[in-house]
């Protein structure tokens, strides 16, 4: 049985429509992200599995309890928030302690679970500091070890690293993933940051408008995007999208030619597609599977000219102006392209996606 059941959801705020007739499960000791732009929907979401929202419509099941009318104080559940909201007149081991001393719990039995917590988060010695002695990173581990000591049965997080830097959120990243291992308890993570949803989640849904656009592990919607909104907000740079027409000459072969030039290249469908050579179509295709080739070459299956270029140290990105328009690519870092350069380019085409019109995969 699913640990956590979202069945039917729906939220409306006045006229708009926030969620719409979502249904999810999550499994016990699952990391899950809910990844998507903003007002997507997926603090909303967060917030009704917390009862921090009402539920318009649908139920939240925990455990195999329906709580959709149970108060957040009852549901077992434990959040963090963005903001670190630490109360400042006190120390870490009373912020840590706070909710087990207002719901009664003896003195003593406190202070053992806030000192296990301190161990397990690597916070002893900051124990006896107030929160405005501490770094980013600190607060945000205490904010967690209050949400911990409660031994909550979900742990709910809302973007919480995106008011640290970048060396900080890598740190607390490494962090999070330790901790998921050590606790192996349903962790469901909001963010707006793919980085933070690969790196860290079992798995991932990807959230487009209060709708579910995928639900998949890390990789699966990587290199299998089953839309384009999926294919192209997973992945840094993003994927290189370019109008194409197409033909099937068997059910699972397509044969596309680029707008604005001949250059054609035949492709692998994902099956039995009932679109035709008529509609209009798009290939996307990741910029680390284009390699940069002679131009003119028996290779190139796209010529263009390099408009731009980033070095990275780890990499060489190329942006390329072709007749089928501009191409990111990423080359090695020892790369000796210039700008002004004619390139042509090799597409792996095994790694190369064909969308119909409404944004399906073909």
């Amino acid at each position: 049985m699913p640990h956590v059941e979202l069945k039917s959801l729906k939220k409306n705020f006045g006229l708009v429509e926030v969620i719409k007739d979502l249904s999810l499960n999550i499994e016990a000791g699952e990391f899950c992200a809910l990844l998507g732009p903003s007002g997507c929907g997926k603090s909303t979401l967060l917030r009704m599995i917390a009862g921090l929202e009402t539920v318009t419509a649908g139920r939240v099941v925990i455990n195999g309890n329906d709580v959709t009318q149970v108060p957040p104080a009852k549901r077992r559940i434990s959040m963090v928030f963005q903001s670190y909201a630490l109360y400042p007149h006190m120390s870490v081991r009373q912020n840590i302690g706070f909710s087990l001393d207002i719901a009664g719990e003896r003195k003593e039995a406190i202070a053992e679970k806030s000192d296990k917590v301190a161990r397990l988060l690597q916070l002893e010695d900051y124990m006896d500091r107030k929160p405005a002695q501490l770094s980013g990173g600190q607060r945000q581990r205490v904010a967690i070890g209050r949400a911990l000591v409660r031994d909550p049965e979900v742990f709910l997080f809302d973007e919480p690293l995106s008011n640290l830097d970048a060396k900080l959120r890598v740190q607390m990243r490494l962090e999070l993933a330790k901790l998921h291992q050590e606790l192996a308890t349903t962790m469901i993570y909001v963010t707006h940051d793919q980085i933070e949803a690969m790196t860290l989640a079992d798995r991932i849904v990807v959230l487009d408008r209060g709708r579910i656009a995928q639900v998949g592990g890390p990789l699966d919607l990587y290199h299998r995007p089953e839309n384009k909104f999926v294919a192209s907000f997973i992945g840094s740079p993003a994927m290189n999208f370019a109008p194409v027409r197409a033909d099937f000459p068997s059910e699972r072969k397509a044969r596309v030619t680029f707008s604005g030039s001949n250059d054609t290249i035949e492709l692998e469908t994902r099956g039995p597609t009932l679109a035709s050579a008529g509609d209009d179509f798009e290939v996307g295709i990741r910029p680390e599977h284009i390699a940069p080739t002679d131009p003119g070459g028996p290779e190139a299956q796209l010529g263009g000219q390099i408009s731009m270029l980033e070095r990275l140290g780890n990499a060489t990105i190329l942006y390329v102006d072709t007749a089928a328009g501009s191409m990111v690519v990423e080359d090695d870092s020892e790369s000796a392209a210039r700008i002004g350069d004619n390139v042509g380019l090799r597409l792996d085409t095994t790694r190369t996606h064909l969308f119909d019109g409404g944004g399906r995969v073909v």
